[in-house]
């Protein structure tokens, strides 16, 4: 059995030759990117995007992608996708700004987020992005003072054991619930257009996903004799990404979502869609940073970074396991990595393998980072946040 040590140090590694495409070459071109540029920032390769973008596409063929913005805003990140001919999943006016920056249609663009601002709807309506979900009857008296009709689409509540970062509780609603609300929004003028759910992001429980589609089938089934044909159903995100264990692959979770379509979803949808953020997004970035301090404190070895929970890490408040690398040699050790920032609740990391010899100034590779990391950042303490950039190989 491999010991914690030598498994974190290897899996870093592993990471960080994906990121490099195992080239040498690029291996040092993006030490000399780090050289030229002050940290901390967020290096983004295209070239993961387009390839984790073919990826998932070709193993949810016949589905369409909306990348969920939330994930990484960076316009230079939008431009890429668009590129691939992604739809986008918006939440607010800033994000549909930089959505529409890049001449997206509206037919590419849905909004999930179940709780909207007034003037956030209006803005849509008035671009023509029309498409919402819900999960209340008080959205439906929102989206119905509105000239034009907007399609909906109810958001069922369904499980999320074993996903990473839990998101029920908060959003969803039951079968019961879910058909009475796409009777209502027909009866308000609107136009009931589908269902979603998640099953919370970094899920790495397939049963969540039966489940989910199980009552799916069921809303649908029910709505349709009450007179409502549904057209969409929509998978929602939660495709995983290795942090530091396995998870399951897009492939492992395709093949399962296909069986059970074919099994319990009876009456075939007219549109498949899926909103993946972080599965696109978090393999294609590294956040380089330096370290800036070591002290020992009590039996805990400390190296402290430029960067923190507030600038770009706040993830790691959340359970967001990332894994750490430095190009330097030697044999390892545990550290206590710390933030930036003043505060206690500072802290990125425990148990850290590192080589015993990093000094202040060498460079720690923070992998995968390329979802909710700028966008959660804050300038707490007056430190920036970490900028990104786009490596365009």
């Amino acid at each position: 059995m491999i010991e914690p040590l030598k498994f974190q140090w290897e899996t870093a590694k592993e990471l960080w030759q994906e990121f490099i495409s195992h080239s040498e070459e690029e291996k040092q071109r993006i030490i000399e990117i780090a050289q030229e540029n002050p940290t901390p920032f967020l290096l983004i390769r295209e070239k993961k995007i387009e390839e984790r973008f073919q990826r998932i596409k070709k193993a949810f063929e016949g589905f369409e992608i909306f990348y969920a913005v939330k994930a990484n805003d960076y316009e230079g990140v939008i431009e890429i996708f668009n590129k691939l001919s992604s739809g986008f999943e918006v939440a607010s006016i800033n994000e549909l700004k930089k959505v529409l920056k890049y001449g997206v249609e509206p037919y590419k663009i849905i909004s999930s987020n179940p709780i909207k601002p007034l003037d956030f709807i209006d803005f849509c309506l008035s671009h023509d992005v029309d498409r919402f979900a819900v999960d209340s009857w008080t959205e439906i008296d929102k989206l119905s003072l509105f000239q034009k009709r907007a399609r909906i689409y109810a958001r069922l509540a369904v499980p999320n054991l074993g996903s990473d970062w839990p998101l029920s509780g908060k959003f969803g609603v039951d079968v019961d619930q879910a058909v009475a609300i796409l009777e209502y929004a027909k009866e308000k003028g609107l136009i009931p257009y589908g269902i979603t759910f998640h099953v919370g992001s970094q899920c790495n429980n397939l049963q969540n996903w039966f489940f989910a589609i199980k009552k799916a089938n069921e809303v649908w089934f029910r709505a349709l004799q009450k007179g409502i044909k549904l057209k969409m159903l929509n998978l929602g995100g939660g495709i995983p990404v290795r942090y530091l264990r396995h998870t399951l692959t897009p492939e492992e979770i395709a093949h399962y979502v296909r069986g059970l379509l074919n099994k319990y979803f009876h009456l075939k949808a007219d549109e498949y869609q899926i909103e993946p953020g972080r599965g696109l997004i978090a393999p294609a970035g590294v956040l380089i940073t330096q370290v800036i301090g070591k002290a020992k404190r009590e039996n805990e070895e400390w190296i402290y970074l430029d960067t923190g929970v507030f600038h770009g890490l706040a993830e790691v408040l959340g359970g967001i396991r990332y894994s750490f690398y430095t190009p330097k040699e030697g044999n390892l050790k545990f550290y206590t990595l710390g933030g930036i920032s003043c505060d206690g609740m500072d802290v990125i990391a425990r148990k850290v393998a590192l080589p015993e010899n990093i000094e202040i100034g060498d460079y720690v590779f923070i992998l995968p980072a390329g979802a909710y990391t700028t966008v959660y950042a804050s300038e707490f303490n007056g430190f920036p946040k970490p900028y990104t950039l786009i490596y365009k190989f």
